[in-house]
C-alpha cells in the first residue's frame, strides 16, 4: 500500500472511506535518527538543481545555436520546451508517487536531471541537444510536483520553514547558474560544453542523499505491507478538479510563471531598448533574481503563521503593478528600483510553492495538488512570452507589452485571495468513496 494512503489513514475524513471495524492500525514505527537531516540536505541539493539547466543554457544560448547549427525555428522550440515538459511530466507524479513512494521518485527525477545535463554537452546535433534536455526536464518536472509532498510528509509541523528553505534553495540555484556560467566558461577554455558540463556535477552530488533516503522509505513501506492494515482505495483522495482552490490556485501558478518567464526573457530587452548598456542589463537582471533569495525564505515563513495569505498576494501584486508602471513611463531613470520591485513581484512562486502544501491535508492531497496547480500552470504560462514578443514585435516598443503584463497582474491578485483562503481541497470536495 503506498505511504501516501497509509498516512490517509490516521486522519478523521479517512471515516468515509475505511469501514470502522478496518480503522485501527499499528503504532507508527519510529524513523532513523539520521533520515530527517539527511532529507534537509536532499531538499535543498535537490532544489539547487532544479533550474540550473534552463539558466546556464541561457547564458550560453548563443554559442550553442553556433555550435550545434540550429535554426530559428528549432531555437524557439527550445526555449518553450521548460515549460511544455514541466506540464506533461508532471501530470505522472502522482501515479508514480502512489507506485514507488515520493522519495524514490524523487531520487530517479535527479538522476535524469544529472544524466541529461551529462549527455548533453556531447551532443552533436540539435535533434541531441534537445533529447537530453529534455531528459534533465522530465527529472526536474517530476521533482518540482513532489518536493512540497515530501515536505508535508516527513515534516509536516514546518512547512512553511522548509518550504521557505527549498524555495530559497532554487532561488540560490537559479541566480549562480546564470551568473557564474559564463565566466567559469571563459575560465575553463571557452568550450560551451565544459560549461554546461560543470553544472551536471551538481546534479550528481544531489542524487547521493536520495539513495538512503529511497531505501528506508522503501523498507518501511514493506514492514508496512505485511501489517494488518485498512484496505483504502489507490485513488484515495479528493477529486481535484471539483475543488475552487484548486482551479485558483492552478491559475495563480500559471500567471506567476507567465510573470516569471516574461522577466527572465524580456527585462534585458526592455532596459537595453531605454539606452542601459548590455552589462548594466544583465545585472539589473541578475539583481531581480537574487531578490528571490532572502524572500523566498521568508514568505513561506510568514504564509506559514497566517490563516488566510491572500494579504502576501495583493502585496506582491502591487509590487509587480508598480514596477511595470516605472518600466513604462522611466525605464532608465528608475531602473533600479523597478528591478528592485519586480524582484519582490516574482516572489510569488515560494508563496504559491507554500499554498500547495497547506491547501491539503494528507499526503495523498498534495500529491495531487501539487501536480494538478503545476501541470495546469505551466500549460497557462506557455504563451505568455511568446505573446509579449509579437505584440513587441508589432508595435514597435513596449508600451503595449507593457500594458499587457501589467494587466495579467489584476487577475492574478484576485487569483491569489482566492486561493490563499482557509480551507483544503478535501473539505471542498471530500474524499472518494
Amino acid at each position: 500500500m503506498p505511504d501516501e494512503e497509509i498516512q490517509t489513514i490516521d486522519r478523521p475524513q479517512a471515516a468515509r472511506t475505511v469501514p470502522p471495524q478496518a480503522r485501527p492500525a499499528a503504532p507508527a514505527r519510529p524513523q532513523p535518527t539520521w533520515l530527517g537531516p539527511v532529507l534537509i540536505v536532499g531538499i535543498v541539493l535537490a532544489a539547487l538543481n532544479l533550474r540550473p539547466a534552463i539558466t546556464s543554457l541561457g547564458a550560453l544560448f548563443e554559442e550553442v545555436r553556433t555550435g550545434l547549427g540550429m535554426s530559428g525555428t528549432v531555437a524557439g522550440l527550445i526555449t518553450s520546451v521548460p515549460a511544455l515538459c514541466f506540464a506533461v511530466f508532471g501530470v505522472t507524479a502522482p501515479r508514480l508517487s502512489r507506485r514507488f513512494g515520493p522519495a524514490a521518485v524523487v531520487c530517479a527525477g535527479m538522476a535524469a536531471v544529472a544524466a541529461g545535463l551529462l549527455i548533453r554537452p556531447f551532443t552533436h546535433n540539435a535533434a541531441g541537444f534537445l533529447a537530453a534536455s529534455a531528459l534533465s526536464l522530465a527529472g526536474i518536472a517530476l521533482t518540482n510536483v513532489l518536493l512540497p509532498v515530501i515536505v508535508k510528509r516527513w515534516f509536516p509541523d514546518r512547512v512553511g520553514t522548509m518550504t521557505g528553505l527549498c524555495s530559497m534553495a532554487l532561488a540560490l540555484g537559479t541566480s549562480l547558474a546564470a551568473a557564474a556560467t559564463v565566466p567559469m566558461t571563459s575560465a575553463l577554455g571557452g568550450s560551451w560544453r565544459t560549461g554546461l558540463l560543470v553544472w551536471a556535477v551538481l546534479a550528481v552530488v544531489a542524487v547521493l542523499p536520495w539513495l538512503p533516503v529511497a531505501a528506508a522509505a522503501r523498507r518501511e513501506k514493506r514492514a508496512a505491507a505485511s501489517e494488518p492494515a485498512a484496505h483504502v482505495r489507490a485513488d484515495t483522495g479528493p477529486k481535484i478538479v471539483r475543488s475552487r482552490t484548486a482551479w485558483a490556485l492552478a491559475c495563480y501558478f500559471g500567471l506567476q510563471a507567465t510573470g516569471a518567464y516574461i522577466t527572465m526573457g524580456w527585462l534585458p530587452q526592455i532596459f537595453r531598448d531605454a539606452g542601459v548598456s548590455a552589462s548594466t542589463a544583465g545585472v539589473l537582471l541578475a539583481v531581480t533574481m537574487v531578490m528571490g533569495v532572502p524572500l523566498a525564505f521568508v514568505i513561506p515563513n510568514l504564509a506559514g503563521r497566517m490563516k488566510n495569505q491572500g494579504a502576501i498576494a495583493v502585496t506582491l501584486g502591487v509590487f509587480g503593478l508598480v514596477g511595470y508602471t516605472g518600466l513604462h513611463f522611466a525605464p532608465a531613470a528608475g531602473a533600479w528600483a523597478w528591478a528592485l520591485l519586480l524582484g519582490v513581484s516574482n516572489c510569488a512562486f515560494p508563496l504559491v510553492i507554500t499554498l500547495i502544501g497547506l491547501r491539503a491535508k494528507s499526503p495523498a492531497g498534495v500529491v495531487k495538488l501539487s501536480a494538478f496547480a503545476q501541470s495546469v500552470g505551466y500549460l497557462i504560462s506557455i504563451p505568455g512570452p511568446l505573446l509579449i514578443g509579437a505584440l513587441y514585435q508589432h508595435s514597435g516598443g513596449w508600451d503595449l507589452p507593457l500594458t499587457l503584463m501589467a494587466g495579467l497582474l489584476i487577475p492574478q491578485i484576485a487569483l491569489g485571495v482566492l486561493a490563499g483562503r482557509d480551507r483544503t481541497i478535501e473539505d471542498e470536495c471530500g474524499m472518494r468513496d
